[in-house]
C-alpha cells in the first residue's frame, strides 16, 4: 500500500476528501522535483450519500470513516505540520458536516479543512502548473463528484478560478439513479449541466486560452476508455465523447456497459461525467481536452510547502489579507497597532505559541475592522460576516470561520461565542485581541505601553502603568467594563491593577 516514511522527515502528505473518491498522496520535494512516494485512492462515493434534506447518511459516513482510518495508519511517523487534509463540495453542502468532521478527524488523527470552490480551483491549478509547466495561456478543467472547477492561467499564476455545482456523482444520481441509459436521460442531464455552466461562457471563452487540460478522476477515466478502445491516444474530443454516449445507449444500462478501460468504481458515475464533458467541449469550443499531470492533492502539497517557508514569506494567505484590507479600506495603521499589541499580550498568555495560532491572531487583528466599510455601528458583526463569507485564497472555510469568530468577539458580550470558547487556544487569542482593541482605542500613532498580563488558573491580572493622563483614565474605564464582561461569561476573572 505504501512506503513507510523515512526518519529524515522529508515526506509531505495530502488527503483529498472528494465527493466520489478519497485520495492520499505522499511525496518528497527537492527544488522543483516532485517525487511521489505513495498514492492510495478509495472509491467512497460520499456525495451519493447526501439525502433530500442535504444530510449525509450514516452509511456514507461509515464508508468515509473506514477509509480515513486506513489513511491515518499510513501517516504514522510523518510530522503533523507536513500533513494537510482538505474536503470539497459534498462537505461544503452537507448540513451535518460538523458531526461528520468531528468523527473523521478523530479516526484520521489530523484536522480536516473544508475548502471553498474557488480555493479548490486555485489548488488544482497549483498542482497542474507545477507538474506540467507551460507559458501558454491555458484552461484547466476538473470534474469532481459534485462540482466542476474551471481555471484560466498562465505559467504558475491562476488568472481566473471558478467552481460550479455540477459533478459526475450528483448528475448520475439525479438522471441515472436506476442505472438505465436512455436518450431522454442523456439529453436532460446535458441540459442541466449546460444550465449550471452557462454563466461561465464569457469568462472562459476560447480566445482567452491556447490549450485545454483536464485534471483528476472523470477526465482520467474517460481518457483511459478512449485510449484502451483505440478511439484516440487519450485525447478527449467531441466525436470521441459521442461514441462513448452511443456505447452507453447501445448497452441500455450501466450493468451491461462494456467499455475497454472502464473501472468498476467509475461505472456508477460515468454517464454523468460524460454529459458534463460533452457539454463543456461543445459549449466552450474545446476541440480537444488533454489529460494532465497534477491535481488537487499535489496542489495541496505545494501550497503547504509555501506556507512553511521561513517567516511565511510565500504564504498566499498574507496576500489575501492585504487585498481584503485594500478592498474594504481598512485603517492599516490602526490594524498594525492592534496586531502588535495583541501579539505582545498573546505571548504572555502562551510563551511558546504555535506559529499558526500566532498568524491567525495577526490576520484577525488585520481584518477586525473590515466591517467599518458597511457601518460603524456594530462593525464587529459586519466584519465577522464578511470574513466568514469572503473568498480568500489560501484560507479554508474552517479557518475563515475561526477568524470571523475572533472578529465578532472583539467587543461586546461574550455569550455570542459561548460554544467556540471551549477551545482554549481560541480563548487566549480572543483575550489578546479584545485587550489590544481597548488599549489602542484612541487610534493614536504614538506607541502604547503594553501592560503585563499574568494568569493563575481562571484569574487574569492586567498590570497597567499608572499615569494621570485623561487617555489612561478612559482606557481604565473600558478595561473595567471588559472585566465585567468576562465576569458575566463565567469563563474567567479579569483584574486590572
Amino acid at each position: 500500500m505504501t512506503t513507510r516514511p523515512d526518519p529524515a522527515g522529508q515526506i509531505w502528505a495530502s488527503i483529498d476528501i472528494g465527493s466520489n473518491s478519497f485520495r492520499l498522496e505522499l511525496a518528497r520535494l527537492s527544488g522543483d522535483r516532485y517525487q511521489r512516494v505513495s498514492y492510495i485512492k478509495e472509491s467512497v462515493r460520499l456525495g451519493a450519500g447526501l439525502d433530500d434534506q442535504g444530510m449525509l447518511t450514516e452509511a456514507a459516513m461509515q464508508r468515509g470513516l473506514e477509509c480515513l482510518k486506513g489513511f491515518g495508519e499510513q501517516l504514522v511517523g510523518i510530522a503533523p505540520e507536513r500533513i494537510r487534509a482538505v474536503a470539497t463540495q459534498t462537505l461544503r453542502e452537507a448540513r451535518n458536516r460538523n458531526a461528520f468532521l468531528a468523527r473523521a478527524q478523530a479516526v484520521l488523527g489530523h484536522p480536516i479543512e473544508v475548502i471553498a470552490g474557488r480555493e479548490e480551483a486555485r489548488l488544482i491549478y497549483a498542482g497542474v502548473a507545477r507538474l506540467q509547466p507551460s507559458d501558454k495561456p491555458r484552461l484547466v478543467i476538473d470534474i469532481g463528484g459534485r462540482s466542476t472547477e474551471m481555471i484560466l492561467g498562465r505559467g504558475r499564476k491562476p488568472l481566473l478560478a471558478e467552481s460550479f455545482g455540477v459533478g459526475s456523482v450528483g448528475l448520475s444520481v439525479r438522471f441515472f439513479a436506476d442505472g438505465r441509459y436512455t436518450p431522454e436521460s442523456f439529453r436532460a442531464a446535458q441540459v442541466a449541466a449546460g444550465a449550471e455552466l452557462e454563466e461561465a461562457l464569457t469568462l472562459f471563452r476560447p480566445e482567452l486560452w491556447k490549450e485545454a487540460l483536464g485534471s483528476s478522476g472523470t477526465v482520467g477515466a474517460v481518457s483511459q476508455i478512449l485510449a484502451a478502445s483505440g478511439k484516440t491516444d487519450g485525447r478527449i474530443t467531441p466525436a470521441a465523447l459521442r461514441w462513448c454516449v452511443e456505447q452507453c445507449l447501445a448497452a441500455g444500462s450501466q450493468d451491461k456497459l462494456q467499455l475497454p478501460g472502464l473501472k468498476d468504481d467509475r461505472r456508477p458515475v460515468v454517464a454523468g461525467g460524460l454529459c458534463i464533458l460533452y457539454t463543456l467541449l461543445t459549449q466552450f469550443g474545446i476541440e480537444e481536452l488533454l489529460p494532465t499531470k497534477g491535481a488537487l492533492r499535489q496542489g495541496v502539497i505545494f501550497d503547504l510547502v509555501e506556507r512553511l517557508q521561513p517567516s511565511g514569506a510565500r504564504d498566499p494567505r498574507a496576500d489575501s489579507v492585504n487585498e481584503l484590507q485594500e478592498r474594504f479600506e481598512v485603517d492599516v495603521a490602526q490594524a498594525e497597532r492592534v496586531s502588535s499589541q495583541a501579539e505582545l499580550l498573546y505571548r504572555q498568555l502562551a510563551p511558546k505559541p504555535a506559529p499558526e495560532l500566532l498568524r491567525e491572531l495577526g490576520w484577525a487583528a488585520a481584518l477586525h475592522e473590515v466591517g467599518m466599510l458597511v457601518s460603524h455601528h456594530d462593525h464587529h458583526r459586519h466584519s465577522a460576516y464578511v470574513i466568514a463569507h469572503v473568498d480568500a485564497a489560501g484560507f479554508s472555510t474552517n479557518q475563515l470561520q475561526r477568524l470571523a469568530g475572533l472578529a465578532l468577539g472583539q467587543r461586546g458580550g461574550l455569550r455570542k461565542l459561548e460554544a467556540q470558547l471551549n477551545d482554549a487556544s481560541l480563548l487566549d487569542q480572543l483575550i489578546a485581541l479584545r485587550l489590544a482593541v481597548i488599549l489602542c482605542h484612541a487610534r493614536t500613532p504614538t506607541a502604547v505601553a503594553t501592560p503585563r498580563l499574568e494568569r493563575a488558573g481562571r484569574q487574569l491580572t492586567l498590570h497597567c502603568p499608572k499615569t494621570s493622563s485623561a487617555e489612561q483614565a478612559r482606557t481604565r474605564f473600558l478595561l473595567k467594563e471588559e472585566a465585567e464582561a468576562w465576569a458575566k461569561s463565567g469563563l474567567l476573572e479579569l483584574a486590572v491593577v
